[in-house]
């Protein structure tokens, strides 16, 4: 359910073109083709899509980093591309590089960029939430991935946002701090900040996200809650958890053809261990547990999955390595 507010994103037809292709012709190469998003305060907004599929060049045209070829697009109720400092002052990005100058150490960098700001967030209590202490006599180049990607949210945070775009926040996170990190996430948007997030983490999105994009080709191709998703094109009731998977393990070699009806498969994934994949309904369970009464099958161990937003995504984008 989208909130009634003004939106902190809104992104209508967005189409951005690079090139030329090569030089012996003109041509450009669209690498967005009409992406339409919206974010909403007091909610994560997650973008995903496969390597190259438009996502990060769809933020750096929302962000104003890049100049878009069409389509319109509104920040805090303005256009990004001719932004001023006043805007700028209002949102929070963090790339997934970081963008910190190497040299510097990180509790005189964060007092630099809070200078910047007539109400910034208070440095000290930034560097404790997120851990910062414990390294704040390193220099940026001699950072771990996941201490970089914790200095850039605070030095994204320090303005106190409205809005705030986050790129792979959890890449490089050990399990203590990616707990640290999306615990303040969760905060920020009960507090009323808009968030608008890209990751390849989908168990971090499904987390996340109040509201997800998918976009594979440079357009959009699914969008909803998580749970809309989850339910997408498999007749699910509303509010139903979809099973996904079933293994089970029996006698080797055993041959299922006909048992299940149409939807599913069993495959044996190695000798006595078997696998059930599909959107699976009651019918499935029942026919399998029917089968195996009939021949005195006892499966010796059994779990159920539920549908992953893992499994949506594939299914949309494909399995193919890009």
């Amino acid at each position: 359910m989208r909130s009634p507010s003004s939106p902190v994103l809104s992104i209508d037809g967005l189409i951005k073109d690079v090139g030329p292709l090569s030089s012996l012709d003109g041509r450009m190469l669209r690498v967005v083709s009409g992406v339409s998003l919206t974010a909403e305060r007091g909610q994560v907004t997650a973008l995903l899509g496969a390597n190259g599929a438009g996502k990060t060049t769809t933020l750096e045209c929302a962000q104003g980093l890049q100049k878009r070829t069409g389509g319109t697009i509104t920040l805090l109720g303005r256009d990004p591309a001719a932004a001023g400092a006043d805007l700028r002052s209002r949102v929070g990005v963090m790339l997934q590089d970081g963008g910190l100058p190497p040299s510097a150490k990180p509790i005189p960098l964060l007092r630099h960029v809070a200078g910047l700001y007539a109400n910034p967030w208070p440095v000290p209590e930034l560097v404790e939430r997120l851990g910062i202490d414990a390294f704040s006599r390193t220099t940026v180049r001699r950072l771990s991935g996941g201490q970089k990607q914790r200095l850039a949210l605070a030095a994204a945070l320090i303005g106190r946002p409205e809005v705030l775009f986050l790129d792979e926040p959890s890449a490089g996170l050990d399990p203590q701090s990616r707990q640290v990190v999306f615990e303040l996430i969760a905060e920020l948007r009960d507090a009323g900040m808009g968030i608008i997030l890209t990751t390849h983490l989908m168990d971090d999105a499904q987390r996340l996200a109040d509201y997800v994009y998918i976009i594979d080709g440079g357009r959009n191709v699914a969008e909803g809650t998580v749970q809309e998703l989850l339910q997408r094109d498999h007749g699910v009731t509303p509010g139903a958890e979809q099973v996904r998977t079933l293994v089970f393990d029996a006698d080797p070699g055993l041959e299922f053809d006909g048992v299940l009806p149409p939807g599913a498969e069993i495959l044996e994934v190695r000798a006595g261990s078997y696998t059930v994949t599909g959107a699976l309904a009651p019918a499935h369970l029942a026919a399998l547990a029917t089968w195996w009464e009939a021949r005195n099958i006892m499966p010796t161990a059994m779990s159920l999955q539920a549908r992953s937003l893992e499994d949506v995504f594939l299914d949309i984008s494909g399995k193919d390595v890009r």
